[in-house]
C-alpha cells in the first residue's frame, strides 16, 4: 500500500520542506526531460505539468506538480526548487539563478543533468568498491557461526559420551561456543554493545570526535586515497559545472563546503573562502589553507594557470576528469588488495576452526573403540 505524502499548502506555509527526498535516478531523469521539453520551446510551467502527469511516483509527482502551481502564481523557477533542499541543493538552485537571469535555462539544465549523471556515476563506484568486503565480511561471519553453532556442538557431545579429553585449540573453541550460547552472557554483551553504540552516536556528534573519525577515514591506507580522489573529483566538478555558467566562484565554494561532511575537506574550503575574500587568488588561498596537503602541488598549480589564463572553469573540468580517472584507478588497487586480503582473514579464521574440529577427529576411531 502505498503511502499518501501531502505537500504543505502555499498560504499555509512558505517554509522549506526538508523532510522529502526522492531517489538520485529520480532527479536525474526530471532534469533531462524538463531540458529537452524547454530546448523544444515549451512554456516552463506547462513542461513541468506535464512531467507531472507522466510521473509515476507519487511523491516526485506532487513535488512537481507543486513546483508548477508556484511558478503559475509568480514564483520564480529557483524559489520553487528551493523549498525542497534535500532534493535540489544549493548548487542545482544556483544555477537556476544564473539561468533565470541569462534566459538560457534550457542549456543549463542539460549541464546539470551531465553533472548529476557523472556523480551518479562516481557514487556507484565507491559504493561498488564497498560491496565486495561486505559481502566477503557476511560470508565470514555466516560460515564462522554455522561452525561454532552446529558442528561443533555435535563434535563436543562425541567426545564428552566418551569421557575423551580435548585437545588445547578445541577446548578453547569449545568454551567460547559455550558462552555464545548462555543467555546471561549474551545480554550482558548485547546491552554493553548498545550502550557503547549510543556512547558513539554522540561522540561522533561532537567536535572531537569528528576530528578523530575524519582523521583515520583521509589517512587510512587505499581507502583514505579512495575516499579523497572521490571528494576532489565532487569539488572539481561542481566548480567548473558552476563557474562555466556564470556561477561566481564563492558561490561555488559554498557548496563544495555542504558537498562533503570531512571536517578536514570542510575547513579547507572554508579557508578557502575567507582567503579570497580577502583578496587572494584561489589557488593561494588553497595552498595557505589548512590541511592543504590533501589537495596535489599539481593540481594547485594546474589551477594558478587556469587563473592566469582566465580559464579556471575550464582548468578545473579537466582535473574533475584527472581525479576522476584516479579514483578509478583507486578503486581497482583497493578491490585487488582487499580480494586476498579477505581470503586470507576467511581462511585464518575458518582455518582455525576447522583444524580445531579435525585434531580430535584422527582420535575418533580410538574414542568409539572404547
Amino acid at each position: 500500500m502505498q503511502t499518501l505524502v501531502q505537500i504543505p499548502d502555499r498560504k499555509a506555509t512558505e517554509q522549506p520542506v526538508s523532510n522529502l527526498r526522492i531517489k538520485s535516478a529520480e532527479l536525474i531523469l526530471f532534469t533531462t526531460q524538463l531540458s529537452v521539453m524547454l530546448e523544444a520551446g515549451v512554456v516552463l510551467s506547462d513542461a513541468l505539468e506535464a512531467i507531472a502527469q507522466q510521473t509515476r511516483t507519487g511523491i516526485t509527482r506532487l513535488i512537481v506538480q507543486d513546483i508548477a502551481d508556484r511558478i503559475k502564481g509568480g514564483d520564480s523557477f529557483s524559489a520553487a526548487l528551493a523549498r525542497y533542499p534535500r532534493i535540489f541543493n544549493s548548487m542545482f538552485v544556483s544555477m537556476v539563478k544564473a539561468s533565470e537571469a541569462s534566459g538560457n535555462m534550457a542549456h543549463m539544465l542539460q549541464i546539470l543533468s551531465g553533472y548529476l549523471n557523472a556523480d551518479a556515476d562516481t557514487c556507484k563506484q565507491v559504493k561498488g568498491a564497498m560491496i565486495y568486503p561486505f559481502v566477503m565480511l557476511m560470508m565470514a561471519v555466516a560460515a564462522t557461526g554455522s561452525l561454532m553453532f552446529f558442528v561443533l556442538p555435535r563434535f563436543t557431545k562425541i567426545y564428552e559420551s566418551r569421557g575423551a579429553a580435548l585437545p588445547g585449540l578445541t577446548q578453547v573453541l569449545v568454551g567460547f561456543s559455550s558462552l555464545l550460547g548462555n543467555m546471561q552472557f549474551m545480554t550482558v554483551v548485547v546491552t554493553t554493545a548498545i550502550t557503547l553504540g549510543f556512547a558513539f552516536y554522540f561522540w561522533k556528534q561532537t567536535v572531537g570526535g569528528r576530528k578523530v573519525l575524519d582523521w583515520m577515514i583521509v589517512r587510512t591506507p587505499i581507502f583514505g586515497t579512495m575516499f579523497i580522489d572521490a571528494v576532489l573529483t565532487r569539488a572539481m566538478r561542481i566548480m567548473a559545472t558552476m563557474v562555466n555558467t556564470g556561477v561566481s566562484l564563492l558561490d561555488a565554494l559554498d557548496v563544495m563546503k555542504t558537498s562533503c561532511d570531512n571536517y578536514y575537506f570542510q575547513s579547507l574550503w572554508a579557508a578557502a573562502d575567507n582567503k579570497i575574500r580577502d583578496g587572494y587568488q584561489l589557488s593561494d588561498s588553497i595552498l595557505l589553507a589548512p590541511h592543504s596537503d590533501l589537495v596535489a602541488p599539481g593540481i594547485i598549480q594546474m589551477l594558478r594557470a587556469g587563473e592566469k589564463s582566465g580559464q579556471i572553469g575550464q582548468v578545473a573540468d579537466k582535473v574533475s576528469t584527472f581525479y576522476e580517472k584516479k579514483l578509478a584507478n583507486s578503486i581497482r588497487t583497493a578491490t585487488s588488495l582487499i580480494e586476498p586480503l579477505m581470503v586470507m582473514i576467511m581462511g585464518g579464521i575458518i582455518g582455525t576452526i576447522a583444524i580445531a574440529l579435525l585434531l580430535p577427529v584422527f582420535r575418533i576411531s580410538t574414542i568409539i573403540a572404547q
